[in-house]
């Protein structure tokens, strides 16, 4: 069964903003980008190499310069992951949408928490549609208890002043036809 129509909505939201980042990280695909580096000063108000003291001597910084090929791995990835968030939720594909989210997910870590979630929330419909029939919590939480009723019920019908009969004692298992030669004794060193 595909997607329904709240998780048609929310994967192709959730595809359409991974390409909003993709679109953020391609500028740094044109030209050297600085990235500032922070560190806290050493016990003597020093910093290590490469880092200079700011802010009244309580914070390092050091300047990175970046190259474009630095950026490009992440930014294909997060393109392609956002168009196969897409490109599943159109063809309401439960499954593809649910790795293309944990991928981008783990991927970019803490930025992409939303991700995990909705490939976690995805899970969670999919393991309900499939044990109760249905995705929603009212519906899967109504139908376990008509579950656990009819156990109750089906338990109860056993009545407790019957006494189990005596079964008789279990038989040995077959013989078994297949031919297994025994092993010859190790030999001693």
């Amino acid at each position: 069964m595909g997607l329904d129509k709240i998780e048609y909505g929310i994967s192709r939201i959730g595809g359409a903003i991974a390409m909003v980042l993709a679109l953020y990280l391609s500028p740094r695909l044109f030209k050297n980008t600085i990235i500032t580096s922070t560190a806290k000063p050493l016990k003597n108000k020093a910093c290590t190499a490469g880092y200079h003291l700011v802010n009244n001597n309580s914070l390092c910084e050091k300047f990175l310069t970046t190259h474009p090929s630095y950026w490009l791995p992440q930014f294909l990835e997060i393109l392609v992951l956002a168009l196969g968030i897409i490109l599943f939720a159109l063809r309401r594909k439960r499954v593809g949408v649910t790795v293309c989210s944990l991928l981008i997910g783990l991927a970019l870590g803490t930025l992409a928490l939303p991700y995990l979630i909705l490939g976690g929330w995805l899970i969670i419909r999919a393991f309900r549609l499939q044990r109760y029939g249905d995705a929603t919590f009212a519906g899967s939480s109504k139908r376990a208890r008509e579950v656990g009723k009819a156990k109750r019920e089906g338990r109860a019908s056993a009545s407790p002043d019957k006494k189990p009969v005596a079964s008789l004692p279990p038989l040995p298992p077959a013989e078994s036809k297949r031919y297994t030669p025994k092993k010859p004794p190790r030999r001693k060193k």
